[in-house]
């Protein structure tokens, strides 16, 4: 097989690459079994002796359109103290949840609603890799769209400090006129209620 770059590929590529073989589809199958060729999900393919790779790009794309949120971007921001083992990606369009497990990681995606999609998404690289990710207001916005039953107060304080784990100090860094944009675009009591400790917050400050 000939060498891709960047090293993950898809179907059409590899077949094209294993175009002297008889059974090519045979051949894959042997390629994937030995290690040469990880399967990431169907139609895309990762080198398998390839270590110029971001973790981070393949979450973008193994389903799309995503970016990288949730809980994984609190804790890249180090908004929450946990390491986050599993990706976790925005997508829309998409009433389900989706989630891929594979050799190099998992990789789960909620869908948020489309009007709010496209705002608060930033490019970064890891090495030469580049991925897209929330913007931590973006992330926190996101996360908190997902949680239910939060109906006063008090229980946004419980989600926010006791359930996530939110760094306090953290929440001063926090834009206020992007979080100000992004909330109504939710139409989520939970973020209303956000919007309005974060004002408390901002009076006291």
């Amino acid at each position: 097989m000939k060498k891709a770059h960047p090293p993950y590929f898809d179907y059409i590529y590899l077949m094209d690459s294993l175009h002297k073989y008889a059974s090519r589809k045979s051949k894959l199958t042997t390629m994937i079994k030995s290690g040469e060729v990880i399967k990431l999900r169907r139609g895309l393919f990762l080198d398998g002796s390839s270590t110029d790779y971001s973790i981070k790009t393949l979450a973008n794309k193994i389903y799309g359109p995503s970016y990288i949120s949730f809980e994984y971007a609190l804790s890249y921001y180090n908004l929450i103290p946990e390491r986050v083992e599993t990706v976790t990606c925005a997508s829309y369009g998409k009433n389900k949840s989706r989630r891929f497990d594979t050799q190099v990681g998992s990789f789960l995606y909620k869908s948020i609603p489309q009007a709010v999609y496209p705002y608060g998404i930033t490019r970064q690289e890891e090495g030469n890799n580049p991925f897209l990710i929330a913007t931590k207001e973006k992330a926190l916005c996101d996360t908190l769209s997902k949680i239910r039953g939060v109906n006063s107060m008090k229980a946004l304080m419980a989600g926010l400090f006791e359930n996530l784990r939110l760094d306090r100090e953290e929440i001063s860094t926090l834009n206020m006129k992007d979080i100000s944009f992004l909330v109504p675009l939710y139409r989520k009591k939970v973020l209303a209620l956000f919007m309005q400790y974060l004002n408390k917050e901002t009076a006291r400050a």
